[in-house]
């Protein structure tokens, strides 16, 4: 059962068809009969995992299983102390109160890609860089913490899901996991009880951010 590793280009969809000719998984991954692990943006790019293994899937993406996903956000303006307290104890958005998440300040990542088209340059406003962890799954959930907390995101990259990491690839490439990972993806998959949950499997990944 294959289970691969994507780092998603900005403005791809996390799908392999799309009537409006957009650019989908398709144009990237030619390895049939694998399905995306959750969603990721449109606007969004980095770490996407695809594989057979409905099973894998369905724990992966269901935050009742608290697998983190590790986000680098470049938000506009500065990083304050209480920024960062609010994120860390939960804000309140649209979809709720968001759990309390991982939340630092940052430098901007080592060997980050320039994305393309660039992000929206304004010489009056700095930016600055928050890395968040979070295990739920509310529709766009990152951009809006940052937006409830004075800090709207100009671009957004998932470079971590549970121990994974994008490690050296680039946007539009992908790598198969080893026997090893899917094992130590398998073990933090569990439910509360410590034991894998299995039950029924959803059509459908928890929203995307």
């Amino acid at each position: 059962m294959p289970t691969l590793l994507f780092n998603k280009p900005y403005e791809v969809l996390t799908q392999f068809t799309d009537e409006h000719g957009r650019a989908t998984l398709k144009d990237f991954v030619p390895v049939p009969h694998v399905y995306p692990v959750g969603r990721l943006d449109f606007d969004s790019e980095g770490l996407l995992l695809l594989t057979d293994d409905k099973h894998l899937q369905h724990r992966l993406s269901d935050p009742r299983f608290k697998v983190p996903k590790t986000y680098w956000a470049q938000v506009e303006g500065t990083v304050s102390a209480e920024a960062l307290a609010q994120l860390q104890r939960g804000v309140q958005i649209k979809d709720g109160l968001t759990s309390p998440a991982g939340a630092a300040a940052i430098p901007e990542p080592a060997g980050l890609w320039p994305r393309t088209p660039p992000i929206r340059y304004r010489a009056s406003i700095p930016t600055s860089w928050l890395e968040i962890s979070i295990s739920q799954g509310m529709n766009r959930q990152v951009r809006k913490m940052c937006a409830a907390v004075g800090l709207p995101c100009l671009r957004l990259i998932r470079g971590g899901l549970g121990m994974l990491t994008l490690g050296t690839l680039q946007p539009g490439q992908w790598r198969e996991l080893t026997a090893a990972e899917v094992s130590g993806l398998q073990k933090e998959a569990v439910g509360q009880s410590g034991r894998p949950v299995v039950g029924r499997i959803p059509r459908s990944g928890s929203s995307g951010h």
